[in-house]
């Protein structure tokens, strides 16, 4: 009872608290096991919140990104974590994931393979299956919208071309820009990933719609079709 008693946060000085902390030295003061542990609220018998907070993100390799990756019947795997805080964990990981990306939108315009891999690594860099995005331009090439077009796979028969012609007729872009990942990590383009590339491309020239490149993209990498000059 005694062991218990001292690691709850409560008989900790109010300085040291996750919660306390966070509103008397603002959030950058925080650790990110603290800021887990105000997501948790309590810990288990053996340890604090914070305590298992660590644990939780040395699993990780204390690596947001990687924990992100976490399912919630992985999170629950933890002593002290139910379907409550799994979830909880989960949401605002997600929360993060996408207030990067619309802070990136807000301000995005595509002038370089870099800029598109800003934009779309934290969309699809880090899953484990394969999706295909298209990324709809201006004239000023400012990102107009970006949509998946294929979960799974990117075959002919999976990606609708017509449906993403008729999206960007829609959105009046006048140009183009493909993405989609390999959960493997090779940055080698298949034969289909070649040959969906030119149907996409052909079709958009026949609309007047410009291809500026299409890129294969891993968790901390990339391979652009316009840099090797294959598009």
């Amino acid at each position: 009872m005694e062991q218990a008693l001292s690691l709850s946060i409560k008989n900790w000085k109010e300085d040291d608290r996750p919660r306390e902390k966070l509103l008397n030295k603002g959030r950058q003061a925080l650790t990110d096991a603290e800021l887990v542990a105000i997501l948790l609220g309590s810990g288990n018998r053996e340890e604090s919140a914070v305590g298992l907070s660590q644990r939780i993100l040395g699993a990780a390799n204390n690596n947001l990104h990687e924990l992100g990756r976490f399912s919630i019947s992985g999170l629950m795997r933890f002593k002290g974590i139910g379907e409550a805080k799994a979830i909880a964990i989960a949401a605002a990981l997600e929360l993060g994931r996408r207030r990067r990306v619309e802070e990136a939108l807000e301000r995005f315009r595509v002038t370089s393979s870099a800029s598109v891999f800003e934009l779309m690594q934290p969309v699809i860099g880090e899953l484990p299956h394969e999706e295909f995005w298209i990324v709809y331009l201006n004239n000023s090439n400012r990102v107009i919208r970006y949509v998946q077009l294929s979960k799974g796979g990117i075959t002919g028969t999976l990606v609708d071309i017509r449906l993403a012609m008729k999206t960007a007729l829609e959105l009046g872009a006048t140009a183009i820009v493909l993405a989609h990942n390999h959960p493997s990590g090779t940055l080698t383009p298949s034969d289909a990933d070649k040959k969906l590339t030119q149907k996409i491309r052909l079709a958009s020239e026949s609309l007047d719609i410009r291809v500026l490149d299409h890129l294969i993209i891993t968790e901390k990498s990339y391979f652009s079709f316009a840099d090797h000059r294959i598009l």
